[in-house]
């Protein structure tokens, strides 16, 4: 199996099934003299990792990182840098009954098709346990970033099934199982409770902003920003579409409203998201994905066997009814892997570039989101 490395300059090598004895990542790239610590990494995966709500998958993994490697006296050496999390809570008996049969909306067709063999305990690697490692790695980036650049990742839950979440503030997402910027999550709370009882899933819409994100990122034909985040956002487990700025929106605005004017204090709006050209503005990087909804579910489906034969397909174990609410730090790593990779891309090719300034400019042009 390829394709487990996402990046180049700040390459990142995914390793581990759902239910093997670790998951874990590689990096090779970044750069060193970099103060660096598992307290460093360990906040994002405690953000991602299951079992912190009764709405989420209650495996009980306390994902606690290890490094490995590439780290001396507290400093990155520019080595490869290994990032080791052990599984601990695994059920592998959950999974015999469907060892044979393909879960519908599932990979277990499309793998046992392509490998002729798979493992079926939690899907193996085709699990969302996978993103986790992805986290780890996002969370060396964005410690990178932000001490270069003062680049923030941020993001919040913006609909899940049919409710949509206005914004209210940022402070109220870190005070919610759902990462929701709104003050009042009763009504969600409610919703997912539901939705268990049941035995049924549903879809969810997150979104993700950088501030502070350099300009000149990104190039202007096929390695485009916006392309290569609409690429890594595809990658995460469930994503079926992703939006940049104003997104399918675009297609009923006026070009007189959605081309973002500039003034000589910046840009009024952002509907291009942070992008033009396939090139950062310096506004936010503004991002949307869509979620599925989760495929491993309790209420019975039909399917075939191994032997093409028509079955039952009742999934059981522990699984997020909504895989979206805990996509808020998976997407906030990817968008980080996207910029770190491109920030020193363009370091590499436009170090010495002195880029010309505009009288009375600023680097960062305003507004950086509608989220603020």
């Amino acid at each position: 199996m390829s394709g487990n490395t996402f990046g180049t300059l700040f390459a990142v090598t995914n390793f581990g099934e759902s239910h093997g004895p670790a998951i874990g990542c590689v990096i090779d790239g970044c750069p060193p003299g970099m103060a660096l610590s598992e307290a460093d990494i360990q906040g994002d995966l405690d953000r991602r990792r299951p079992g912190t709500s009764r709405h989420v998958t209650q495996r009980n993994e306390p994902d606690a990182v290890r490094i490995l490697s590439g780290v001396y006296e507290g400093r990155t050496t520019g080595t490869p840098i290994a990032l080791l999390i052990e599984n601990t809570d695994q059920r592998s008996k959950d999974y015999g009954q469907i060892a044979q049969q393909f879960r519908p909306g599932h990979a277990d067709f499309t793998y046992w098709k392509k490998y002729g063999i798979r493992d079926p305990r939690g899907g193996g690697r085709s699990s969302a346990r996978l993103t986790a490692p992805m986290v780890a790695a996002g969370a060396v980036a964005k410690k990178w970033l932000f001490e270069r650049y003062g680049t923030v990742f941020r993001g919040c839950m913006a609909q899940i099934g049919e409710i949509e979440i206005p914004f209210e503030s940022w402070e109220h997402v870190p005070n919610n199982p759902f990462f929701a910027p709104v003050a009042d999550v009763a009504h969600l709370e409610a919703y997912m409770d539901a939705l268990r009882k049941a035995g049924d899933s549903c879809g969810a819409r997150v979104r993700v902003t950088a501030s502070k994100v350099p300009v000149g990122l990104g190039e202007p034909l096929f390695d485009k920003l916006d392309a290569d985040i609409a690429w890594a956002m595809m990658g995460i487990n469930a994503v079926k579409g992703v939006e940049i700025g104003a997104g399918f929106a675009s297609v009923v605005q006026r070009g007189t409203t959605h081309g973002d004017s500039i003034t000589p204090e910046g840009f009024e709006t952002n509907n291009a998201g942070g992008v033009l050209g396939g090139i950062s503005s310096g506004q936010d990087l503004d991002v949307a994905i869509a979620i599925k909804p989760t495929s491993s579910i309790i209420s019975p489906r039909r399917s075939i066997d191994v032997d093409n034969q028509p079955v039952e397909v009742v999934t059981k174990g522990r699984h997020d009814p909504c895989v979206g609410i805990r996509a808020t730090p998976i997407a906030e790593a990817m968008l980080a892997l996207v910029v770190i990779e491109h920030a020193l891309r363009n370091r590499a090719q436009c170090g010495d570039v002195n880029a010309p300034k505009l009288p009375g400019g600023t680097e960062h042009p305003s507004p950086q989101s509608s989220f603020l």
